[in-house]
């Protein structure tokens, strides 16, 4: 399959070079570039990209505006993409932010470019994905291990199987490595990841990780 990805940056000569990287991969093509918020959401409204490439600091509605209209509600059908933030600015109110908004991923510009392919392709399967330098420090800061564990609301309402998921998207497997554990298929763990995140409230697999730890699920 190859994943369709709208490049959204204030910078042109940025845009140029993300899209160069981009195309450069057999299975990633893409469709379109934005140079500010607004036009980053009507062009994916427009395109059905799998992956936004989405700056935070850009003129208009910033980056995390612009991911929260793309991304939508949990358990609406408002959601158009999933959104990758790629930004120089490693601020943690920013990553905050960006995953509050639903972002799948936080990657900053100093990302290479295999590992910024395999960022996309991961977040276009359904994946997670955060930068080295701050899964330490998000972990520590949103789940600390000495704050007591709080159940997230709908927990009672996932099914054994749901639960089984938010167990292993809190130890951060990704949705190949949960269809292995579980047997099951990819295609049933997408869908399963899908109705914990609805019944949870939660927007995004990184949100569903921080859940878990809060319910106590993960050691």
């Amino acid at each position: 399959m190859t994943v369709r990805v709208v490049v959204a940056d204030d910078q042109a000569a940025i845009r140029t070079g993300l899209t160069m990287i981009l195309d450069s991969a057999p299975d990633i093509t893409v469709v379109g570039e934005a140079a500010d918020g607004l036009a980053a959401v009507a062009l994916a409204r427009e395109t059905a990209p799998d992956v936004v490439l989405m700056d935070i600091r850009m003129p208009g509605i910033d980056g995390i505006e612009a991911t929260r209209r793309l991304v939508g509600d949990p358990g609406t059908r408002d959601r158009v993409c999933e959104v990758l933030v790629l930004t120089t600015f490693d601020l943690d109110d920013y990553v905050d932010s960006a995953l509050a908004a639903g972002a799948a991923g936080f990657l900053l510009k100093s990302v290479d470019a295999p590992s910024l392919l395999a960022a996309v392709r991961a977040v276009a399967r359904g994946d997670g994905v955060l930068a080295p330098e701050i899964t330490r420090r998000v972990i520590s800061r949103l789940a600390p291990p000495a704050r007591r564990p709080q159940p997230p609301s709908g927990l009672a309402d996932l099914t054994p199987r749901e639960t089984d998921v938010l167990t292993c998207l809190g130890r951060g497997l990704s949705n190949a490595e949960i269809a292995a554990e579980l047997v099951i298929t990819e295609a049933t763990t997408k869908t399963h990841v899908s109705r914990v995140l609805t019944k949870l409230g939660l927007r995004s697999r990184v949100q569903a990780a921080i859940a878990a730890q809060d319910a106590g699920l993960v050691g």
